[in-house]
């Protein structure tokens, strides 16, 4: 550092203490630096002394370090890392969102309502397998079952291609939902869940809108659409790591024709034949 002083100052400093007094008026100076060079040489050496200090140092006065970084905003150093985007959608887990539990509720609960409101038109079908027992049974003429079939056949197909138009990106990557055999299981465990799912579910529509039943059971007033919604919930539960539960042959019809990839058509024929033979049989056995 240069420090300038005044040779006045220095002359009359000397007059008034003496020569032997130079020492005392040396120390008695205070200089002062000029410009932003020594501004800076200051501010250095006044943060060298911070650090080096017992203060500093002392693990105790983490806090107040902290208080002294707040003043003034951090700068990051060191190389930069590139992070790269992750895709939600086709990086997410198949199940990932409400999970098969989840899965099993909405297919079981939109069940219950389609059947509360559509068992006053047509009997609430919306499922040829039901359509198929209901006619062995006979419940419905051979005309009015094969007219259900084919316009349950159209509506899930017109389902899917509306699916397909509002969420095309979710299509794709889920592969429309299409129903097949899941990785581990044998054709003929895939198509003994279809059967005794589809069991499960018809005669639980035959005990819910068996009229003796009601007739007998008249102090027990049974919803029809509740219990039949429930059985769709259980056997969702059961078979959907098996085959992602069929037993509706249109629900698989319409995901394979919109679709209409290998992989949606390779096992199609275990969602017609389970199905049927389930309601077949519920049907004998009622």
């Amino acid at each position: 550092m240069v420090y300038e002083t005044s040779p006045s100052l220095q002359e009359e400093k000397t007059k008034e203490t003496g020569p032997g007094s130079q020492t005392e008026a040396r120390h008695e100076k205070v200089p002062k630096p000029r410009g932003k060079a020594l501004s800076r040489d200051f501010a250095t050496s006044e943060r060298a002394q911070y650090a080096t200090s017992p203060s500093a140092q002392s693990p105790h006065s983490a806090n107040s370090c902290a208080t002294m970084d707040l003043s003034s905003p951090p700068r990051l150093t060191g190389p930069r890392v590139s992070v790269p985007i992750v895709d939600p959608v086709k990086n997410a887990d198949q199940c990932g969102g409400v999970g098969i539990l989840g899965i099993a509720w909405a297919f079981g609960g939109m069940i219950f309502v389609l059947v509360y409101y559509t068992a006053g038109i047509s009997g609430g079908h919306i499922n040829p397998a039901v359509t198929f027992g209901l006619f062995l049974a006979r419940k419905v003429s051979l005309i009015r079952a094969v007219m259900y079939m084919v316009a349950q056949c159209l509506g899930a197909i017109c389902e899917v291609a509306l699916v397909k138009a509002f969420q095309s990106s979710y299509y794709d990557v889920y592969g429309d939902g299409a129903n097949e055999l899941s990785t581990g299981y044998s054709k003929g465990t895939g198509l003994g869940a279809e059967i005794i799912g589809t069991f499960v579910l018809v005669y639980t529509i035959f005990s819910a809108t068996d009229p003796k039943r009601s007739a007998r059971d008249s102090h027990v007033p049974v919803l029809a659409p509740l219990p039949i919604g429930f059985a769709v919930f259980m056997v969702h539960l059961a078979t959907i790591p098996v085959t992602s539960t069929g037993i509706n042959p249109t629900r698989s019809l319409g995901a394979a024709v919109i679709y209409n990839q290998e992989k949606a058509w390779h096992d199609h024929w275990m969602f017609w034949v389970g199905p049927l033979i389930g309601a077949a049989i519920a049907a004998f056995y009622h």
